[in-house]
């Protein structure tokens, strides 16, 4: 029952019930995979008989009388979840709406006007003629109509095969070795198939940046060494500018190809030990100017060996050379920055601290498109270990986990992101409302994170509702002076 709490709450107080119990039932649809609160369970709980017993004054007896559930309600709930039924008749099985408003109709108690006229208007969508005696209910049309919960008849002639792949879906073997050996990309330009291949090549590429091999031959090695000592030793711009040139020589070949061993010899060079003055020239000039997308894997292997490292033992004020270097490296490659920067950084095994914060605030506001953003707390928040994959170098993995560290600094970043209007999808806001419950107990005297649950109740509230009655138990929780503020705006909903 307690399943059906906030639908019934929608009932009796919203302005327009009829389609906030529609996005009820829509989202419960798509996030639920039980049949607790589906259609049919729903209508199940409205026609449930309940014995009542009554005392008559006059004759002291006790009388024994049997309503239906949704005849308890209070009349005006009981009209608007028949008008709800009867623009939403679609979801529901016909037949079951006619009894369940006939049995209405025939109470043996008087009923309300509106009710009576809400479970006529359902009548009349469901009948196929016009009635107004319901012994003489016309529903042969519903006897002779398709049962709703059997299957299509296009799929009637396939139920019964015992070589189906799935019991539920009535799909031979054959049926889908045939689908599968059609190409995809058989009706494609030429064009259009090159830009798939590349994209396949990109993810290839995606793949093995955290392999490093290291089946690098001495040549390499001493070279990778000497280019070291030389980028530490270098005092001028124009020589960090050629030692620049020198590495991409290295890292690539004649033909302007990538070498298989480039993260490898970057992870050798160490460029991540210079001071961030050199390494605001080595950067300009190992990216270049113009971003181009199929670099997409040499700006991540650049992005995370020389400004990553920087970022992630940050235990102080970034200093504005490297913040200014990190936001015009990021402005043009978005995919790069947010699998060699975002995601390692946000995965701190140590957490977040409150430098980071403010760097990764700048990076995620001045470079993301709303819609990177989205993606990014989508993948974040509610996507499996594959979809968080990251790029790091070997030396540096130990510094990040597979995990989310909930830390001040981190609600503080959530909070300005949520500050951007960023459209985040149901689930994601969902499993903030799992970790504000699950971690309340701990930040009840922060400021910080009462900021960012004051921010998340007043930029989501439409997405919030459903969950009200589970956050004001976990606001009353809290101990600041925001509390009463953000119990205010629960409670206005």
């Amino acid at each position: 029952m307690e399943a059906w709490v906030p639908l019934f709450d929608i009932f009796l107080n919203s302005p327009s019930p009829e389609s906030e119990a529609s996005l009820w039932f829509s989202s419960n649809s798509l996030n639920n995979s039980t049949t607790i609160t589906s259609t049919n369970s729903f209508l199940k709980l409205l026609s449930k008989p309940i014995n009542t017993i009554t005392t008559n004054p006059s004759s002291s007896s006790i009388q024994s009388k049997r309503f239906l559930y949704i005849q308890t309600l209070p009349n005006a709930i009981q009209s608007r979840i028949l008008s709800f039924l009867t623009i939403e008749s679609k979801r529901f099985c016909k037949r079951e709406l006619c009894l369940l408003a006939e049995n209405v109709l025939n109470g043996n108690e008087k009923v309300d006007f509106w009710v009576k006229k809400s479970a006529h208007n359902l009548l009349d969508k469901m009948s196929d003629s016009d009635f107004r005696q319901f012994p003489s209910l016309n529903l042969t049309g519903f006897e002779e109509e398709e049962e709703f919960f059997s299957l299509p008849s296009c799929l009637q002639s396939s139920s019964n095969s015992k070589s189906s792949v799935l019991p539920w879906l009535p799909l031979t073997f054959d049926e889908l070795r045939e689908s599968a050996s059609v190409s995809c990309i058989a009706d494609e330009s030429p064009d259009e198939a090159m830009e798939v291949e590349e994209l396949c090549e990109i993810e290839e590429k995606d793949e093995v940046l955290n392999q490093v091999d290291v089946s690098i031959d001495s040549e390499l090695r001493t070279k990778a060494g000497s280019l070291k000592m030389k980028l530490l030793e270098c005092e001028s711009a124009n020589g960090t500018a050629n030692l620049a040139n020198e590495i991409r020589q290295l890292c690539f070949e004649g033909d302007g190809k990538e070498v298989r061993n480039s993260f490898a010899v970057l992870g050798l060079i160490e460029p991540w030990e210079v001071d961030d003055e050199t390494a605001s020239i080595l950067i300009t000039n190992l990216l270049g100017v113009n971003a181009n997308e199929s670099e997409f894997s040499w700006a991540s292997k650049v992005l995370c060996s020389i400004i990553l490292p920087k970022l992630l033992v940050l235990n102080e004020p970034a200093s504005r050379v490297l913040v200014t270097t990190t936001i015009e490296s990021c402005k043009p490659r978005q995919k790069a920055t947010v699998d060699a920067l975002l995601f390692p950084l946000i995965l701190r095994k140590e957490g977040l601290n409150t430098h980071i914060c403010d760097v990764m605030s700048r990076i995620i506001k001045e470079c993301l498109h709303p819609a990177h953003v989205s993606a990014f707390c989508q993948r974040l928040l509610c996507g499996e270990e594959q979809s968080r994959k990251f790029i790091c170098l070997p030396c540096h993995q130990h510094l990040v986990s597979d995990k989310l560290v909930w830390t001040e600094p981190l609600f503080m970043l959530f909070q300005n992101i949520l500050n951007q209007n960023i459209s985040l999808t149901q689930d994601s806001i969902e499993h903030l409302v799992s970790v504000v419950r699950e971690l309340v107990g701990q930040y009840s005297k922060s400021l910080k994170f009462s900021t960012f649950l004051l921010c998340l109740v007043t930029k989501y509230h439409s997405s919030l509702k459903h969950h009200k009655f589970i956050l004001i138990p976990t606001v009353e929780m809290t101990n600041t002076f925001m509390t009463k503020s953000i119990l205010s705006k629960l409670n206005s909903w």
